[in-house]
C-alpha cells in the first residue's frame, strides 16, 4: 500500500489534488446495490429502458479504471516524455496499433451501419476505461494482448453474480465468468457480439482489433444515432450499467476529441484507481493473469461499536439476552429468488405465421411468454432471441441477436425481422438469459422476390424486315401490390405460339455474347425501379408475327406481339383497256 501511495503521491499535487476528489466522489457513489436480475450497479444509476432490455452490459457491470483524463488536452502531433507509469505526453497518448484498431473500427461501421456515427474516440474512451488502452498498448503485431486481461470472477462477491457460460474457454474459469480482453466483454455477450477485425478468421476478444469492432458493432445495435445526445447515453449505459461510468467515459470522449497522438506500444501509461478500490480482494483463477490494478485490496474495516443513544432518547443500551442458547448455529439469512430463477419454460405467445420477401421487413414478430412451473407469467426476465443457421436475415439494425425484457405480462417481443436476400426456412431461438431452461424455436420463411404485373413502359409497334435488327427494345415494369418490385428474377422467351410455351426455332432472336442465336435469357433481374430492358432483337428471313414472352418469379406474365414482314412495294400500273 505504501509502495503505491507513494507512486501516486509522485503525479505531483495539482493532479492527485483533482484526480483525488474526483476518485473520491465516483468510489462514495459506487455503494452496490443488486437489481431484480442479481446484477449489482452503483445505487443511483438509472438505467435507460433500451439499456434494461438488454443482457445487462456488455461487461457485465465488470469494475473499471476511474482515473480522470490530464487536465490538458492531448497534443496532435508526438512529443518526447517519460515512459510507462509516469505522467507526460504518454499519459495522454493511445498506443499505435490500439489507435488503429479503433479507426479501422470506425471505418468498418461507417460502411455497415452509417447512420450510427461511431466516431473511433468513443472506442477509445471506452477502452481506456476499461483496459488502460489493453495496458499500454501490450499488444503483439496481431494486436493480441501479450497476456490476457481478465476482470474478476463474477460470483456475487462484491460483484455482479454470474455463472458460467463458456466452460472457461475466454476466462479460463467453468464456475463463474470473468471480463476478457482489452475491452472487457463477457464471454456470454462475446459469444454473439463477437466479430472478427483483423480478417484472420477468429473471433477473439483478447485481440483489439477483434474487440473493437465488436464494441463497435455492440454500440450501434438498436438503431442508435451516437451524434444524439440521448442515444450516446444509452450506449454507453448498456456497455456498464451505471451513471458514473457514463459521466467517465464521456469525459475521456470529449478529451479525446481535442486530439490525441500515437505512442509505441507497451508504452503508455497504466491507470492507478479502479471502482472497486477497497472492495474484496479479487479471487485468483489457476492459469489466469490478474487484470491491472487488482492488487488484492485490504477487506472490510470492522465495524464501529454501536453508539449509545442519549439520554431521553427514548432508547436503552441494556443488552438484551440471546434468545437461542449459546452454541445454537445460526440459520443463514434466506435468499429471495430473483424473477429469473422462478422461470421453468418459456411458452409461445400467439406468434403468427412468419414469411417474407427476400429484401423485405417480416410484417410479423415473434412473442414469447415466461412462465413458472405452474404457468403463472414471469415479469422482468431477459429473452434472448438469436437468429441460427446459415441466413443472411437478420433484425432491424443488422444484428442476429436481439434481448429483450419480459413485461408485466412475461412477454417479451422481439424486434421486427428484416429477410435476406438467402431464401428458404430462417430459425429463430428465444433462450432465458441466467437460467437454463429450453430453448423455443421459432420458423420463418424467406421467399424469393416476387411481382405480380408485368407492363411495357412504352407502346411502340415492333416491327423489322427479314434478315434486320427491331428499331425499338423491350422495357417492361415490375410490381407486386401495387409496388415498385424490384429484384425480381424474370425470363424472356421466344415462344413458338399462344398455347406452346416452347422456345421457337425460327423468327426473332437475341444474340450472346459470342453473337449466337439466342430465343430464351434467363437468369435476368428488375432494376431498383422495376424496370428491365431486354437486349436488342433480330430478324431471320422468316416473315409473320411472332410472340416473345416474359415472365418473373410471382406468376406475372406479359406476351408481346413482334411483326416481321418484307417492305411494301408498289403495284404495276393498271393496262390501257383494249379498244371497242
Amino acid at each position: 500500500m505504501a509502495a503505491q501511495f507513494g507512486r501516486r503521491l509522485r503525479k505531483g499535487a495539482a493532479t492527485t489534488a483533482v484526480a483525488a476528489v474526483a476518485v473520491a466522489a465516483l468510489s462514495a457513489s459506487q455503494a452496490p446495490g443488486v437489481n431484480d436480475h442479481g446484477r449489482q450497479t452503483a445505487a443511483d444509476a438509472t438505467p435507460s429502458p433500451e439499456a434494461s432490455a438488454s443482457d445487462g452490459s456488455a461487461t457485465g457491470n465488470s469494475p473499471y479504471y476511474t482515473d480522470l483524463p490530464p487536465l490538458k488536452s492531448p497534443s496532435p502531433s508526438p512529443s518526447t516524455g517519460p515512459g510507462p507509469g509516469g505522467t507526460g505526453a504518454t499519459e495522454a497518448g493511445i498506443p499505435a496499433t490500439v489507435l488503429d484498431a479503433y479507426k479501422k473500427a470506425e471505418t468498418a461501421l461507417r460502411e455497415a451501419k452509417p447512420g450510427c456515427n461511431l466516431p473511433w474516440q468513443l472506442l477509445a474512451a471506452i477502452g481506456r476505461v476499461e483496459s488502460g488502452q489493453a495496458r499500454g498498448g501490450r499488444v503483439d503485431a496481431d494486436g493480441t494482448t501479450i497476456k490476457k486481461i481478465l476482470g474478476p470472477q463474477l460470483d456475487g462477491n462484491g460483484f455482479a453474480l454470474i455463472k458460467d457460460t463458456d466452460d472457461g474457454a475466454y476466462d479460463g474459469n467453468s464456475s463463474y465468468d470473468q471480463a476478457v480482453g482489452p475491452m472487457q466483454f463477457i464471454p456470454s455477450t462475446w459469444a454473439w457480439a463477437g466479430r472478427d477485425g483483423n480478417g484472420d478468421g477468429k473471433k477473439d476478444p483478447n485481440n483489439i482489433y477483434d474487440a473493437a469492432l465488436a464494441a463497435g458493432h455492440y454500440l450501434c445495435r438498436n438503431n442508435w444515432d451516437l451524434s444524439q445526445q440521448g442515444d450516446l447515453d444509452r450506449a454507453i449505459l448498456s456497455y456498464n450499467n451505471s451513471r458514473e461510468y457514463l459521466n467517465l467515459v464521456m469525459r475521456w470522449l470529449e478529451f479525446y476529441r481535442k486530439g490525441t497522438h500515437e505512442v509505441p506500444d507497451g508504452a503508455g501509461t497504466l491507470p492507478d484507481n479502479r471502482s472497486d478500490d477497497g472492495a474484496s480482494p479479487t479471487p485468483t483463477i489457476p492459469g489466469a493473469t490478474a487484470p491491472a490494478g487488482s492488487t488484492p485490496k485490504p477487506g472490510p474495516k470492522p465495524e464501529k461499536p454501536a453508539t449509545p443513544q442519549k439520554p431521553g432518547g427514548g432508547g436503552t443500551t441494556t443488552p438484551k439476552p440471546p434468545t437461542t442458547p449459546p452454541g445454537t448455529p445460526s440459520t443463514p439469512p434466506a435468499t429471495t429468488p430473483t424473477p429469473t430463477d422462478t422461470v421453468d419454460h418459456l411458452e409461445d405467445a400467439g406468434t403468427a405465421k412468419l414469411t417474407a420477401m427476400a429484401g423485405d421487413a417480416f410484417s410479423k414478430r415473434i412473442s414469447t411468454r415466461a412462465e413458472t412451473e405452474a404457468g403463472k407469467a414471469v415479469a422482468k426476465v431477459r429473452v434472448r432471441f438469436t437468429i441460427v443457421g446459415d441466413t443472411d436475415t437478420t433484425f432491424t439494425g443488422g444484428e442476429s441477436v436481439a434481448t429483450v425484457a419480459t413485461n408485466s405480462s412475461g412477454v417479451a417481443v422481439a424486434p421486427a425481422l428484416k429477410a435476406g436476400e438467402k431464401t428458404g426456412a430462417v430459425t429463430v431461438r428465444a433462450t432465458v438469459v441466467g437460467r437454463t431452461v429450453p430453448g423455443l424455436d421459432y420458423k420463418a420463411t424467406v421467399t424469393e422476390r416476387a411481382a405480380d404485373t408485368l407492363v411495357r413502359t412504352g407502346d411502340a409497334a415492333l416491327t423489322c424486315a427479314p434478315g434486320g435488327e427491331f428499331a425499338n427494345q423491350v422495357e417492361v415494369k415490375a410490381t407486386y401490390n401495387g409496388a415498385v418490385a424490384d429484384g425480381v428474377a424474370a425470363t424472356a422467351t421466344l415462344i413458338t405460339s399462344a398455347d406452346d410455351a416452347t422456345a421457337n426455332d425460327k423468327g426473332p432472336y437475341f444474340k450472346d455474347a459470342d453473337g449466337k442465336t439466342v430465343r430464351t435469357l434467363s437468369g435476368l433481374k428488375t432494376d431498383a425501379k422495376g424496370l428491365l430492358k431486354l437486349p436488342k432483337l433480330y430478324a431471320d428471313d422468316t416473315t409473320g408475327t411472332f410472340l416473345l414472352r416474359i415472365t418473373t418469379a410471382g406468376g406475372a406474365t406479359l406476351t408481346v406481339e413482334l411483326a416481321v414482314a418484307a417492305a411494301a412495294t408498289s403495284s404495276p400500273s393498271a393496262s390501257a383497256s383494249p379498244s371497242a
